[in-house]
């Protein structure tokens, strides 16, 4: 590991450095959630390791008068020693005068938007996401990272970073990281090496009190006022000072009164000498991933390996409607006539299973049919069929009934706007009709099934797009919410990593952990 203490030395450094970097900011006092951060920053991506900067730097823009600027605990051999042995690959260790050369009032400094800050911590320590987010860009600037590695127990700073880094443009991926606690339950803090024996025992009151009112919520609890004040209620006869219990949207941070998508119950108090912080993530189900787009634009192959990467279960709707398409031709019924399609819809039995390599398996009342609905003959009349509200009626109700639970990603062509308007994650994926097109003849081409030519195919795909945009019932259409995705140019790797991504910005890493 290479110890880096000027500007000059880092812009050395970083010249040098031809792979990605990932960053992990610090004020040191490292400790084991440090590590882990410096692991989770040193994991490969799409198969290329990266290097891995940390700095240690205790900035003073971040701590009011009243607080502990002078004495928060300062040990750079110690620190040196606990990067290294965590994989980090460079150390930024600046003094103040590296970071703000022309000094702190001299500084162009960041101000997030207030309703981030005047919530939860910013309350009590006004100006401290000013000095956060300040720091932080001036980091990034000097160390022009791909990736900015956090933890997620400081869940508002990691809230406000990722709005700060998307209104400014900057070309890195902000990811968070599940907190990291001590044997006893406290998650770990540079200041929880201030406590007393005594007082680390009286802190254990507020993970405590925290997971009890997880399981009250997982038991049918959902509404703040309980609990908040059972927290609350625990905190006070612990014998801690209580600075805030509240609950609030994940993203937003606003207060609710009832638990709802991604929820955040979080709580700060006074130990002793230390201000402690510390949260759980609270949901009214698992999460849903929506992912709509035209035909031909990947999002049966990227869908089913993202949801894999995960450990969500996989609902290919599309599929449903082309095993309905399949069972509507071979009862030779005309599939434009909602009338004779509508009684076949009665005792349907279509089901979607994983076989036993994970590759999705479709059968319709008892007929396995994966291969034959990936027919060009299915192909040019499942719009037709999908347009009849009573099909649209039938298989939403029975799309929504399997996402109950959640814990699902679902791909089709209305899921975002009408199957699961309230999807933690919605993603319009597509490609141009050029594109689309020359992945509908290497399907083709692979399946054993005759190729027609490119412009033809592109005739189709830009015929069914219009069928499917303009029809009276769920149409094609882009949630508003929805985060499109260009997919021209990219491979399917960087697809699912950029789907990860997407989905890890709205889902905490401990209320959805990845897969073993």
């Amino acid at each position: 590991m290479q110890l880096l203490q000027t500007r000059k030395q880092l812009a050395a450094w970083r010249q040098a450095v031809a792979g990605p970097v990932h960053f992990v900011p610090t004020m040191g006092a490292l400790h084991p959630g440090h590590q882990q951060l410096f692991r989770r920053a040193a994991e490969s991506v799409m198969g290329q390791r990266p290097a891995v900067v940390a700095s240690v730097f205790v900035n003073p823009l971040q701590f009011g008068p009243a607080e502990d600027y002078e004495r928060y605990p300062r040990d750079l051999a110690a620190d040196a020693a606990m990067a290294e042995e965590a994989g980090v690959t460079a150390l930024f260790a600046p003094g103040v005068e590296e970071v703000y050369p022309d000094g702190v009032a001299a500084l162009t400094a960041i101000h997030p938007p207030q309703g981030l800050q005047q919530v939860l911590c910013g309350r009590s320590r006004p100006g401290l996401f000013d000095g956060v987010a300040t720091v932080v860009v001036r980091l990034l600037n000097l160390v022009r990272p791909d990736r900015l590695v956090m933890g997620e127990k400081d869940w508002q700073q990691l809230v406000i970073l990722r709005k700060v880094v998307a209104d400014l443009g900057l070309p890195l991926w902000v990811q968070g990281c599940a907190t990291v606690r001590e044997p006893n339950g406290l998650a770990w803090s540079s200041r929880n090496r201030y406590l007393s024996p005594s007082e680390l025992e009286q802190a254990r009151a507020l993970p405590a009190a925290l997971e009890a009112a997880a399981q009250a919520c997982r038991a049918g609890v959902p509404r703040a006022e309980i609990l908040v004040g059972d927290v609350r209620a625990s905190l006070q006869a612990a014998g801690l000072v209580v600075d805030y219990v509240e609950l609030v949207a994940a993203q937003s941070l606003k207060s609710i009164e009832v638990v709802s998508g991604v929820a955040l119950l979080a709580a700060a108090v006074h130990c002793g000498p230390s201000r402690l912080i510390d949260h759980t993530v609270l949901m009214s189900r698992s999460p849903i991933v929506a992912i709509d787009g035209p035909a031909g634009a990947g999002k049966s192959t990227v869908t089913r390996a993202f949801a894999q990467r995960l450990g969500l279960i996989y609902l290919d709707t599309g599929a449903m409607y082309r095993a309905l398409t399949w069972w509507v031709q071979q009862q030779g019924v005309d599939p434009s006539d909602a009338g004779a399609v509508a009684p076949l819809l009665e005792g349907l039995d279509l089901q979607l299973s994983s076989g036993a390599g994970g590759e999705q398996q479709v059968t319709i009342n008892g007929h396995d049919v994966t291969e034959a609905i990936r027919s060009p003959g299915v192909t040019a009349q499942v719009s037709v069929v999908a347009a009849h509200g009573c099909v649209r009626e039938a298989l939403t109700r029975q799309q929504q009934a399997m996402g109950e639970r959640g814990g699902l990603v679902a791909e089709g062509r209305d899921i975002g706007t009408a199957v699961f308007p309230d999807a933690e994650l919605k993603v319009f994926l597509t490609a141009t009709t050029a594109e689309r097109a020359r992945r509908r003849a290497l399907d083709l081409e692979q399946r054993g099934f005759a190729v027609p030519p490119l412009a033809e195919l592109e005739a189709q795909i830009a015929e069914r797009d219009h069928l499917d945009s303009s029809r009276e019932v769920a149409p094609l259409l882009q949630a508003q919410d929805a985060v499109e995705l260009i997919t021209d140019g990219m491979a399917i790797e960087a697809v699912i990593q950029a789907l990860v991504e997407l989905f890890r910005d709205r889902v905490p890493e401990e209320a959805w952990t990845n897969p073993v």
